[in-house]
């Protein structure tokens, strides 16, 4: 009886065990640490334009921050008044504002 129930507690604290294990689909501790450089910092600059469909039937859509847009449509109070292959325009009042496709890449160009 005595050996029987060592072998439980031995069981049970294998068990205990297993529980400390990493989630191996978690990202590495690497990914967790803060930059070195304040620089290194990704800034929101506003809406992310992820996607253009130009349709040969004149139809224009546009993907803001997961949001489909047709042209004429709103999207947080602007009107999406323009689509390109590129980049779309939004206008709320007399305030545009244009948003590209791969901003990173026409940043780099411009530099």
């Amino acid at each position: 009886m005595k050996h029987a129930l060592s072998f439980c507690l031995l069981m049970l604290s294998g068990l205990a065990g297993a529980q400390t294990l990493t989630d191996p689909t978690q990202p590495p501790p690497e990914s967790r640490l803060q930059p070195a450089n304040a620089l290194d910092v990704q800034v929101s600059r506003g809406p992310v334009l992820q996607s253009v469909l130009i349709g040969s039937n004149g139809r224009q859509v546009a993907v803001i921050d997961g949001q489909t847009v047709r042209k004429g449509e709103k999207f947080n109070g602007a009107t999406l008044v323009q689509v390109s292959k590129n980049q779309v325009v939004l206008q709320n009042g007399k305030n545009k504002q244009i948003l590209t496709l791969f901003p990173e890449a026409a940043d780099k160009a411009a530099h």
